[in-house]
Protein backbone atom coordinates (compact mmCIF):
# COMPACT_ATOMS: atom_id res chain seq x y z
CA UNK A 1 0.00 0.00 0.00
CA UNK A 2 1.80 3.28 -1.07
CA UNK A 3 2.57 5.93 1.89
CA UNK A 4 0.90 9.24 1.04
CA UNK A 5 2.53 11.93 1.33
CA UNK A 6 2.70 15.98 2.06
CA UNK A 7 5.67 17.80 1.01
CA UNK A 8 7.89 14.93 1.95
CA UNK A 9 6.13 13.90 4.68
CA UNK A 10 4.21 10.59 5.47
CA UNK A 11 0.49 12.12 6.58
CA UNK A 12 0.51 9.85 9.45
CA UNK A 13 3.87 11.33 10.55
CA UNK A 14 2.24 14.73 10.34
CA UNK A 15 -0.79 13.59 12.78
CA UNK A 16 1.67 12.09 15.03
CA UNK A 17 3.55 15.37 14.85
CA UNK A 18 -0.03 17.32 15.18
CA UNK A 19 -1.25 15.61 18.71
CA UNK A 20 2.16 15.64 20.05
CA UNK A 21 2.64 18.90 20.09
CA UNK A 22 -1.17 19.54 20.41
CA UNK A 23 -0.75 18.06 24.03
CA UNK A 24 2.04 19.66 24.78
CA UNK A 25 0.40 22.92 24.14
CA UNK A 26 -2.06 21.88 26.43
CA UNK A 27 0.04 21.02 28.99
CA UNK A 28 2.21 24.51 28.23
CA UNK A 29 -0.97 26.59 28.69
CA UNK A 30 -2.63 24.43 31.36
CA UNK A 31 0.31 25.07 33.42
CA UNK A 32 0.75 29.02 32.90
CA UNK A 33 -2.63 29.68 33.21
CA UNK A 34 -3.16 27.61 36.43
CA UNK A 35 -0.06 28.97 37.84
CA UNK A 36 -1.49 32.55 37.76
CA UNK A 37 -5.05 31.84 38.75
CA UNK A 38 -3.68 29.50 41.73
CA UNK A 39 -6.01 26.57 40.74
CA UNK A 40 -6.44 23.89 38.03
CA UNK A 41 -7.51 25.47 35.36
CA UNK A 42 -7.55 23.13 31.94
CA UNK A 43 -6.81 24.69 28.60
CA UNK A 44 -8.08 23.67 25.33
CA UNK A 45 -11.17 24.13 22.82
CA UNK A 46 -11.85 20.31 22.89
CA UNK A 47 -12.95 18.23 25.61
CA UNK A 48 -9.58 15.73 25.88
CA UNK A 49 -5.92 17.41 26.28
CA UNK A 50 -5.28 18.79 23.60
CA UNK A 51 -4.66 22.89 22.02
CA UNK A 52 -4.85 22.46 18.17
CA UNK A 53 -3.34 26.14 17.26
CA UNK A 54 0.13 24.30 19.27
CA UNK A 55 -0.40 21.38 16.60
CA UNK A 56 -1.26 23.54 13.48
CA UNK A 57 1.41 25.79 14.46
CA UNK A 58 4.19 23.43 14.74
CA UNK A 59 3.09 21.70 11.75
CA UNK A 60 3.52 25.30 9.89
CA UNK A 61 6.89 25.56 11.32
CA UNK A 62 8.32 21.97 10.30
CA UNK A 63 6.78 22.32 7.06
CA UNK A 64 7.58 25.93 5.72
CA UNK A 65 10.10 27.31 8.41
CA UNK A 66 13.09 24.51 8.50
CA UNK A 67 14.66 25.98 5.26
CA UNK A 68 15.12 28.99 6.85
CA UNK A 69 16.88 27.58 9.89
CA UNK A 70 20.73 28.95 8.56
CA UNK A 71 19.74 32.32 9.06
CA UNK A 72 18.48 32.72 12.23
CA UNK A 73 17.09 36.42 11.84
CA UNK A 74 15.00 35.29 9.06
CA UNK A 75 13.94 32.52 10.86
CA UNK A 76 12.95 34.89 13.88
CA UNK A 77 10.98 37.51 11.88
CA UNK A 78 8.87 35.01 9.59
CA UNK A 79 8.35 32.81 12.15
CA UNK A 80 6.91 35.65 14.54
CA UNK A 81 5.15 36.94 11.66
CA UNK A 82 3.46 33.89 10.89
CA UNK A 83 2.39 32.25 14.33
CA UNK A 84 1.34 36.06 14.96
CA UNK A 85 -1.24 35.58 12.15
CA UNK A 86 -2.09 32.37 12.89
CA UNK A 87 -3.38 32.87 16.74
CA UNK A 88 -4.95 35.98 15.25
CA UNK A 89 -7.49 33.78 12.93
CA UNK A 90 -7.74 31.15 15.03
CA UNK A 91 -8.97 34.03 17.74
CA UNK A 92 -11.26 35.85 15.26
CA UNK A 93 -12.44 32.40 14.09
CA UNK A 94 -13.51 31.42 17.42
CA UNK A 95 -15.38 34.19 18.25
CA UNK A 96 -17.24 35.00 15.29
CA UNK A 97 -18.38 30.96 16.19
CA UNK A 98 -18.85 30.16 19.21
CA UNK A 99 -19.26 33.65 20.44
CA UNK A 100 -16.58 33.30 23.36
CA UNK A 101 -13.85 35.03 23.60
CA UNK A 102 -11.02 32.47 24.47
CA UNK A 103 -8.24 34.64 25.51
CA UNK A 104 -8.11 38.28 25.78
CA UNK A 105 -4.65 40.64 25.43
CA UNK A 106 -6.48 43.66 25.71
CA UNK A 107 -4.84 44.29 29.07
CA UNK A 108 -1.36 44.64 27.54
CA UNK A 109 0.08 47.52 25.61
CA UNK A 110 0.46 47.40 21.57
CA UNK A 111 -2.54 44.43 21.27
CA UNK A 112 -4.91 44.37 18.19
CA UNK A 113 -8.48 43.47 19.43
CA UNK A 114 -6.85 41.51 22.19
CA UNK A 115 -6.61 38.75 19.78
CA UNK A 116 -2.73 39.70 20.07
CA UNK A 117 -0.05 42.04 21.39
CA UNK A 118 3.91 42.44 20.76
CA UNK A 119 5.47 40.67 23.88
CA UNK A 120 3.70 37.75 22.65
CA UNK A 121 4.44 37.64 19.31
CA UNK A 122 7.62 38.26 20.36
CA UNK A 123 7.31 35.03 22.76
CA UNK A 124 6.16 32.87 19.82
CA UNK A 125 9.29 33.77 17.35
CA UNK A 126 10.73 32.22 20.49
CA UNK A 127 8.81 29.37 21.25
CA UNK A 128 9.18 28.92 17.07
CA UNK A 129 12.99 28.58 17.27
CA UNK A 130 13.22 26.38 20.66
CA UNK A 131 10.48 24.15 19.02
CA UNK A 132 12.36 23.84 15.74
CA UNK A 133 16.35 23.75 17.20
CA UNK A 134 16.00 22.02 20.29
CA UNK A 135 12.53 19.99 20.96
CA UNK A 136 11.63 18.56 17.34
CA UNK A 137 14.87 16.98 16.61
CA UNK A 138 15.14 14.29 19.60
CA UNK A 139 11.04 13.94 18.84
CA UNK A 140 11.79 13.49 14.95
CA UNK A 141 13.77 10.74 16.28
CA UNK A 142 11.46 9.05 18.05
CA UNK A 143 8.58 8.71 15.51
CA UNK A 144 11.11 8.01 12.69
CA UNK A 145 12.01 4.95 14.43
CA UNK A 146 8.50 3.78 14.98
CA UNK A 147 7.53 1.13 11.61
CA UNK A 148 5.28 2.96 9.19
CA UNK A 149 2.73 0.15 9.56
CA UNK A 150 2.42 0.85 13.50
CA UNK A 151 2.52 4.84 12.95
CA UNK A 152 -0.24 4.12 10.40
CA UNK A 153 -3.14 2.60 13.17
CA UNK A 154 -1.54 4.53 15.52
CA UNK A 155 -2.38 8.04 13.63
CA UNK A 156 -5.82 6.93 12.59
CA UNK A 157 -6.35 5.83 16.26
CA UNK A 158 -5.82 9.29 17.57
CA UNK A 159 -7.24 10.77 14.36
CA UNK A 160 -10.64 9.05 15.44
CA UNK A 161 -10.19 10.16 18.62
CA UNK A 162 -10.26 13.91 17.64
CA UNK A 163 -13.06 13.55 15.62
CA UNK A 164 -15.46 12.46 17.85
CA UNK A 165 -14.22 14.59 20.47
CA UNK A 166 -15.09 17.73 17.80
CA UNK A 167 -18.48 16.48 16.74
CA UNK A 168 -19.15 16.74 20.65
CA UNK A 169 -17.21 19.30 20.84
CA UNK A 170 -19.80 20.96 18.00
CA UNK A 171 -22.61 19.66 19.47
CA UNK A 172 -22.51 20.88 23.10
CA UNK A 173 -21.64 24.54 21.59
CA UNK A 174 -24.98 24.34 19.35
CA UNK A 175 -26.42 23.29 22.60
CA UNK A 176 -25.05 26.32 24.50
CA UNK A 177 -25.42 28.74 21.38
CA UNK A 178 -29.11 27.88 21.03
CA UNK A 179 -30.19 28.25 25.30
CA UNK A 180 -28.26 31.67 25.47
CA UNK A 181 -30.00 32.85 22.26
CA UNK A 182 -33.46 31.78 24.00
CA UNK A 183 -32.26 33.03 27.32
CA UNK A 184 -31.63 36.47 25.73
CA UNK A 185 -35.20 36.73 24.23
CA UNK A 186 -36.41 35.74 27.62
CA UNK A 187 -34.20 38.87 29.04
CA UNK A 188 -35.72 41.29 26.89
CA UNK A 189 -39.65 39.91 27.63
CA UNK A 190 -38.65 39.70 31.18
CA UNK A 191 -37.34 43.28 31.26
CA UNK A 192 -40.38 44.53 28.80
CA UNK A 193 -42.66 43.17 31.82
CA UNK A 194 -40.59 45.19 34.30
CA UNK A 195 -41.15 48.36 33.03
CA UNK A 196 -44.63 47.72 32.26
CA UNK A 197 -45.09 46.99 36.15
CA UNK A 198 -43.32 50.14 37.33
CA UNK A 199 -45.41 52.33 35.13
CA UNK A 200 -48.75 50.10 36.33
CA UNK A 201 -47.57 50.02 40.14
CA UNK A 202 -48.63 53.71 40.79
CA UNK A 203 -52.10 53.77 39.00
CA UNK A 204 -54.01 51.22 39.12
CA UNK A 205 -52.66 47.37 38.94
CA UNK A 206 -54.02 44.58 37.55
CA UNK A 207 -53.56 41.08 39.61
CA UNK A 208 -51.96 39.74 35.77
CA UNK A 209 -49.18 41.65 35.88
CA UNK A 210 -47.47 40.47 39.75
CA UNK A 211 -48.23 36.75 38.30
CA UNK A 212 -47.15 37.53 34.92
CA UNK A 213 -43.92 39.22 36.25
CA UNK A 214 -43.55 35.88 38.41
CA UNK A 215 -43.80 33.67 35.97
CA UNK A 216 -41.27 35.27 33.89
CA UNK A 217 -38.78 35.59 36.48
CA UNK A 218 -39.15 31.74 37.06
CA UNK A 219 -38.99 30.95 33.70
CA UNK A 220 -35.91 33.49 33.16
CA UNK A 221 -34.26 31.31 36.54
CA UNK A 222 -34.62 28.00 34.86
CA UNK A 223 -33.01 29.28 31.56
CA UNK A 224 -30.40 30.95 33.28
CA UNK A 225 -29.70 27.37 35.35
CA UNK A 226 -29.46 25.64 31.90
CA UNK A 227 -26.94 28.13 30.26
CA UNK A 228 -25.21 27.41 33.35
CA UNK A 229 -24.73 23.78 33.45
CA UNK A 230 -24.48 24.80 29.28
CA UNK A 231 -21.42 26.78 29.71
CA UNK A 232 -19.95 25.66 32.83
CA UNK A 233 -16.77 23.90 31.28
CA UNK A 234 -16.11 26.66 29.00
CA UNK A 235 -15.82 29.10 31.71
CA UNK A 236 -14.03 26.65 33.89
CA UNK A 237 -11.53 26.75 31.30
CA UNK A 238 -12.03 30.83 30.08
CA UNK A 239 -12.47 33.14 32.54
CA UNK A 240 -13.27 35.66 29.37
CA UNK A 241 -16.49 33.74 28.91
CA UNK A 242 -19.83 34.83 30.70
CA UNK A 243 -23.30 33.81 30.29
CA UNK A 244 -25.29 36.85 29.48
CA UNK A 245 -27.34 37.61 33.06
CA UNK A 246 -29.83 39.74 33.83
CA UNK A 247 -29.79 41.31 37.20
CA UNK A 248 -33.56 40.82 38.29
CA UNK A 249 -32.61 41.96 42.01
CA UNK A 250 -32.89 45.60 40.80
CA UNK A 251 -36.56 45.35 39.99
CA UNK A 252 -37.57 42.58 42.81
CA UNK A 253 -39.11 45.56 45.20
CA UNK A 254 -41.24 46.18 42.16
CA UNK A 255 -42.93 42.80 41.80
CA UNK A 256 -43.27 42.78 45.46
CA UNK A 257 -44.87 45.72 45.56
CA UNK A 258 -47.12 44.32 42.74
CA UNK A 259 -48.00 41.29 44.67
CA UNK A 260 -48.65 43.49 47.67
CA UNK A 261 -50.84 45.52 45.65
CA UNK A 262 -52.96 42.78 43.87
CA UNK A 263 -53.45 41.00 47.13
CA UNK A 264 -55.43 43.97 48.95
CA UNK A 265 -57.45 44.41 45.48
CA UNK A 266 -58.22 40.86 46.42
CA UNK A 267 -58.98 41.54 50.03
CA UNK A 268 -61.58 45.08 49.11
CA UNK A 269 -63.15 43.26 46.67
CA UNK A 270 -64.13 39.69 49.17
CA UNK A 271 -64.79 42.73 51.89
CA UNK A 272 -67.63 43.97 49.62
CA UNK A 273 -68.74 41.19 48.44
Amino acid sequence: MPTVTFLGYPFSTLLLYFCFYSFAGWCMETVYCSILERRFVPRGFLHGPVCPIYGVGVLLMILFFEPLAGNIFVFYVVSTLTMSAWEYFVGWFLEVTTHVKYWDYSMYRFNLKGRICLWVCLVWGALSYVCIFWIHPPVERIVRSIPMLAQNILAAGLGAVLLVDAAFTIRDLAIMTRVLNTLQRAGGEFTSRLQDAREAVATALPETIAEGGAKLREKYGDLVALAERSSRRFRNTYAQFHAPKLDIHFHQAILEKAKQVAEERKAKKTARS
